[in-house]
């Protein structure tokens, strides 16, 4: 079943998230800025991706340090696949070797790791390493990592409406029983908390049909920062703006100050 925060996130993270020293149980990261950096750089974008990686790892560590429950990364967009041939399968091989050589890393470290988007794109070696890696860490606690790899957000809404719409078809749901509970219930990341902070480094100030669900009562912070110049004390900053935040969740101030002191 899908945690309440998905439906209704001031009712158990009102009081937690405007506390001053709260930190956000589930952070979102839209990287982008690889192949900027790699340009600046006159090297290839490849080269920039590589770069990436250790940002990948940095984060990681950090937000486990921090206490995050969970990291959600947008690794592969279902629009990245107009990129140029020989990037894309620049990517398919860098995801594979990262699936091969960091999954021992993360269960050592207490990490789950689970991919969310449309895998059936993969090539069957790509799915068979991420099946392994989501059953290796499955029972890991202290950080959820999840890779948003061929991913949209339109295409995570489509996919949760027709799922309810064969179960409505094989008359084993009321349509009258469609709520916004149920409709998350069908969504990639229904078993999670709703993202509390999106990042997006690089600059831009778009979300990019990014868990778009799962952002309606999200902080967003951009940050000029490439990505790959990403580091534990870029991920500090977001944090801290995050504290900074009064999130209201349709309350007035009034009304959060009474909550915040009881």
């Amino acid at each position: 079943m899908t945690s309440p925060p998905t439906s209704d996130p001031s009712a158990t993270e009102g009081k937690l998230a405007n506390s001053k020293d709260a930190l956000p149980r589930h952070v979102a990261i839209i990287m982008d800025g690889n192949n900027r950096w790699a340009r600046a750089r006159g090297l290839s974008g490849v080269r920039g991706h590589h770069a990436g990686v250790e940002a990948v790892r940095a984060t990681i560590r950090r937000a486990a340090e921090r206490g995050v429950e969970t990291l959600t990364l947008f690794a592969f967009s279902s629009e990245n696949w107009k990129r140029p041939r020989a990037e894309i399968s620049a990517l398919m091989e860098l995801f594979l070797l990262a699936l091969k050589r960091e999954v021992t890393k993360l269960h050592a470290n207490g990490i789950r790791l689970s991919v969310i988007g449309d895998l059936s794109a993969f090539s069957e070696s790509i799915r068979k390493h991420i099946a392994r890696a989501e059953a290796k860490t499955r029972d890991n606690t202290r950080l959820h990592l999840v890779i948003a790899a061929n991913y949209g957000g339109h295409w995570d809404l489509a996919r949760a409406a027709r799922r309810l719409g064969e179960r409505v078809a094989a008359g084993e749901l009321d349509p009258s029983l469609i709520d916004e509970a149920a409709f998350a219930d069908e969504l990639s990341l229904a078993d999670v908390p709703s993202v509390d902070l999106c990042i997006r480094t690089s600059g831009e100030q778009r979300i990019s049909n990014f868990v778009l669900w799962e952002l309606a009562y999200a902080e967003l912070h951009f940050t000029p920062c490439l990505w790959p110049d990403f580091d534990a004390e870029a991920f500090d900053l977001a944090l801290d703006d995050f504290q900074r935040r009064q999130r209201r969740f349709g309350m007035t101030d009034e009304q959060i100050e009474a909550q915040q002191g009881a």
